[in-house]
């Protein structure tokens, strides 16, 4: 039975017959006006008297100071998505994908009864798009009685735009001893929360999405040479004494470092290796979380599963940059590794992990055609059908978004009987 079914309707009558949900205008990448850059070259000068005084650093190290820097990090002090900033993500392009995700969790959850107290949780929620979107669609359904919505969210700027998404109002709180900072209320008038870690959402059965989050955790860069393997590390770049400047580059460790000991297995044997640390220890909280609580978690990301090699890329204004050239003008990003994410579960147990399957893949599975066709019936505009078509291609097709991009499933074992009956949608 691999198809979705809300409230004894199967999915495509539900698009097809859906008449209360209001088809929006497809949206127009834009962005949020950045706030003034005084010194772009703030992280440079910060990372070269880190090397001058310490030596090289691991690519881990490098990323977390770029991407979360308190005073000057990429993602602590802008707004990089849309048109003129440095990327676009899928719930950017379309409401369509929210409305995809929100329907796939609603039958899901309806599957295994429906529990309550239900907590959405989104990692990383960008601009609080998809979440947004996922909120429209729970409250049209009536799904929203005993629920909250929890952000992990580093950025103040972001959460602050998330908030504008979001809200009917919020604030920041001023209990020191709270696990939340920003506290809030939806516009379908539920209670909203951020936090700047996932280990400080509270416990519950929990409906949790990892949207283009686990892709941004730091890396530790390793590469394989007659020696075997060494760790790629962060020095400070050759220039000349007239130069401006600040340059850095690659070199390898010459010892061990504690990192090599720690996360490299026996068995490996690919050229370059990249592992996150920090993904392996919210990984394990997720499955630990699954097994004590309950929930549905799905994760989608850039990724491979575990054939990927060198992978650590930049982005600025939406092309490939070199990510060691002015350091917090640019995204930071590497693939995910799914197998990962699945030696993780088992070596928890009592995890079922399904995946990784492609987004073209999952969004066919779970039913994007007949959205699509019936907003195309309710379009007269042709440029709006134009807009609408070119979405759905951006995010399906295999040169864009639809082979690239991952999607996997993590569920508690205690499931299992149900999901013999009635396996997950999108997943088989």
């Amino acid at each position: 039975m691999n198809y979705l079914s809300i409230k004894g309707i199967t999915f495509s009558k539900f698009l097809k017959t859906l008449k209360l949900f209001p088809v929006l205008p497809i949206r127009a990448y834009y962005t949020v006006k950045r706030k003034a850059e005084n010194d772009e070259y703030f992280l440079s000068k910060h990372l070269y008297n880190k090397i001058k005084a310490t030596g090289p650093i691991t690519v881990a190290d490098y990323m977390r100071d770029v991407l979360q820097n308190p005073i000057r990090g990429y993602y602590m002090s802008k707004d990089m998505f849309g048109e003129s900033g440095d990327f676009i993500t899928s719930p950017e392009i379309s409401q369509i994908f929210g409305e995809m995700i929100a329907v796939w969790f609603l039958n899901e959850w309806q599957k295994i009864g429906s529990p309550k107290p239900m907590q959405i949780v989104e990692l990383g929620p960008g601009r609080g798009t998809l979440s947004s979107d996922i909120l429209k669609v729970f409250d049209y359904f009536k799904a929203l009685h005993n629920a909250t919505l929890h952000l992990v969210e580093i950025s103040p700027v972001l959460s602050e735009v998330q908030s504008r998404t979001l809200c009917i109002q919020s604030n920041l709180t001023k209990n020191l001893k709270s696990s939340f900072y920003r506290e809030g209320i939806t516009h379908q008038g539920i209670p909203v929360f951020w936090y700047k870690q996932y280990q400080d959402v509270p416990d519950g059965f929990t409906l949790l999405l990892a949207h283009e989050f686990f892709d941004a955790m730091p890396i530790h860069k390793f590469h394989k040479t007659n020696a075997g393997y060494k760790e790629v590390l962060v020095d400070l770049g050759n220039m000349k004494s007239e130069e401006k400047d600040i340059r850095f580059r690659y070199v390898l460790a010459r010892q061990d470092t504690p990192m090599t000991k720690v996360l490299l297995k026996k068995t490996e044997t690919r050229d370059h290796i990249e592992i996150s640390p920090d993904a392996l220890l919210i990984y394990d909280q997720i499955c630990k979380r699954l097994v004590e609580n309950g929930g549905i978690s799905l994760i989608c990301d850039y990724g491979h599963n575990g054939l990927g090699s060198d992978t650590f890329r930049a982005f600025r204004k939406h092309k490939q940059m070199d990510p060691l050239v002015l350091p917090g003008t640019s995204d930071l990003t590497a693939d995910v590794d799914f197998s990962v994410i699945e030696e993780v579960a088992l070596k928890n147990g009592n995890v079922i992990y399904l995946g990784p399957v492609t987004q073209r893949t999952f969004l066919h599975r779970i039913g994007i055609e007949h959205r699509v066709k019936a907003l195309s019936k309710n379009l007269t505009d042709k440029e709006q059908l134009k807009n609408l078509e070119e979405c759905y291609n951006f995010l399906t097709d295999d040169a864009k978004m639809g082979e690239r991009f991952k999607f996997s499933c993590l569920l508690p074992a205690t499931l299992s009987r149900i999901l013999e009956k009635c396996p997950v949608v999108g997943f088989s």
